[in-house]
């Protein structure tokens, strides 16, 4: 669980990425989640976009990923959704206390 200091740093630190994946018509599904998991191994901190046709809720939809996925949600604004998981093998971002 993340401390309100912590999610800040993220939410500062996720400001000038850019969204690695979109979630549409065709919603949350298996295969999306494995890869953000991958992406999310890799990079620790990623944006995912959610598109006007989703039918889905887009707190719903962070909900799903962040579960799927095993990782912390940072924050939705809008329709960005901001994911975070510590990084097994390369980690890179070093989270205040």
């Amino acid at each position: 669980m993340l401390t309100t200091k912590q999610k800040t740093f993220l939410r500062s630190k996720a400001h000038h990425l850019d969204p690695i994946f979109q979630v549409g018509k065709g919603g949350v599904n298996e295969n999306m989640v494995k890869q953000i998991a991958n992406a999310l191994e890799a990079r620790e901190l990623i944006k995912v976009s959610v598109l006007q046709n989703c039918g889905e809720d887009k707190q719903e939809v962070a909900k799903l990923l962040a579960k799927g996925a095993r990782a912390e949600l940072v924050q939705v604004i809008g329709s960005i959704i901001v994911l975070y998981k510590e990084s097994r093998e390369n980690k890179k971002i070093e989270l205040p206390r």
